[in-house]
């Protein structure tokens, strides 16, 4: 068990940047992949990035491959989501997740989930 809290979003304009952060308290965070979906209005959550638990690997939706980086601090047991060159099409609320596995987060079945923060891109 983890319990996870985002932070970070707000509203920013289409070509900005923003940075998510994801902190964790519960188990031990560095046992834990972590994972960030977002949902927009009218659409199903979809996977948006995702990182082992030591760091290793990252995995990304086609639609955020060199703009968004996952990134994390095990000493702060805090996970990131920094997202640059923004589009109005970004803006969902985005969640934070953690599994044990990598595999179950890709698979869009992590354990745990944050309460989800908004990011709103305008035109």
């Amino acid at each position: 068990q983890v319990q996870l809290v985002e932070s970070g979003g707000g509203l920013v304009q289409a070509g900005g940047s923003l940075r998510l952060s994801c902190a964790a308290s519960g188990r031990t965070f560095s046992s834990y992949a972590m994972g960030w979906f977002r949902q927009a209005p009218g659409k199903e959550r979809e996977f948006v990035a995702a990182i082992t638990w030591n760091g290793g690997r990252t995995y990304y939706a086609d639609s955020v491959k060199g703009r968004f980086t996952i990134s994390r601090d095990n000493a702060k047991n805090t996970a990131y989501l920094q997202m640059n060159s923004l589009k109005p099409e970004d803006t969902a609320v985005y969640y934070c997740a953690a599994d044990i596995s990598s595999a179950n987060i890709r698979s869009g079945k992590p354990t745990n989930w944050g309460q989800g923060t908004q990011v709103t891109v305008s035109s």
